[in-house]
């Protein structure tokens, strides 16, 4: 749960704080893909990290007909990838497999793109190869260019989900849940709080909790936290239905020592929000509990569309998503 030295907050200043975290400001420019694509299901994509693909699952793998293959994709900044090639190779796998979980879907496969020198490609292959150890993923392959110029960096996750966790499912009356790995490091170049070295290969099974309660019916709909931080992410999963929460910041899950600010703002290796139904809270909770991980309730979803803190009983309205659009994708 959150920590004392967390609490000396002043809510205004915070919401402020929020409201013009740059990250947050770019997600606007996502509806350019709707400026092209036109409308989307959010499901069948374009809208969430990831789509559902309609295929036929293969029974020599096991797979029943209600399982559904998830794809996503993630292109990493050239001036990241320039400055920690490793680094880049970690995260590619990290946000294909946080966005495949946020859809309920088992991480199956990565594929990657990679351009640039031979010994930064090597570096990131071999950031891809031990981030895919970790999380129990096959690298099985991609696309390499070896050039002087500019470096780049993409890759692509596939995954299977017996039951879909889609932002559109989010709805009024359901509790949110902040479920997160709160041991670990924050980066001190990049907003970055990384949980690899402290959960090791346990992330293998930590991002498989998602399924496991979408299958469940313990949670119905999740967004990971990523660049946009937890305010930022939390307003992209209410977006679809212009839906409202009152985040109680003094239950929610926090690293020891980290300001809140910082932990609001900051990429989670391992975060996600989750929308519960009525009375399954414990279910989903028990679930990350069960591994080790913190996870509390921290809001009940609403149809007011304001995006509020509250702290202390003092609140504070973050964003309101009837007014303004956060991603801007149309639907």
């Amino acid at each position: 749960m959150n920590n004392g030295s967390n609490h000396a907050v002043e809510l205004g200043e915070l919401a402020d704080f929020l409201r013009s975290n740059p990250a947050l400001g770019a997600k606007n420019e996502i509806k350019l893909v709707s400026d092209v694509l036109g409308a989307g299901s959010w499901v069948h994509g374009p809208g969430d990290d990831g789509a559902v693909v309609t295929a036929r699952p293969g029974r020599e793998q096991g797979a029943s007909d209600a399982d559904q293959v998830i794809a996503c994709g993630e292109a990493l900044l050239p001036a990241f990838v320039a400055s920690d090639p490793y680094g880049a190779g970690v995260a590619a796998v990290l946000t294909n497999v946080n966005d495949l979980a946020a859809m309920g879907a088992t991480p199956l496969a990565i594929v990657d793109t990679i351009v640039g020198t031979s010994e930064l490609a090597r570096e990131a292959l071999r950031g891809m190869r031990d981030a895919c150890g970790l999380y129990d993923v096959a690298l099985v392959g991609g696309h390499l260019t070896l050039h002087d110029g500019a470096p780049a960096i993409s890759a692509f996750g596939v995954g299977r989900a017996a039951a879909v966790l889609s932002t559109t499912n989010a709805a009024a009356g359901q509790s949110l849940i902040v479920a997160a790995c709160t041991t670990g490091t924050m980066r001190s170049d990049f907003p970055f709080f990384s949980s690899l070295e402290a959960r090791g290969t346990r992330m293998a099974d930590d991002v498989r909790v998602l399924a496991s309660v979408a299958a469940s019916g313990a949670c119905v709909a999740a967004k990971d936290v990523s660049i946009a931080g937890l305010v930022g992410s939390l307003a992209m999963l209410l977006e679809w239905s212009q839906l409202g929460v009152t985040l109680e910041l003094d239950r929610l899950p926090c690293p020891v020592g980290q300001p809140m600010q910082a932990w609001l703002t900051c990429f989670p290796a391992y975060a996600f929000l989750l929308c519960s139904p009525p009375g399954r809270e414990a279910d989903c909770l028990s679930a990350f509990h069960a591994r080790g991980l913190e996870a509390a309730v921290v809001g009940l979803i609403d149809e007011s569309g304001l995006l509020k803190l509250r702290s202390g009983g003092r609140r504070a309205t973050v964003i309101d998503l009837v007014a303004s659009e956060v991603t801007g994708l149309a639907h």
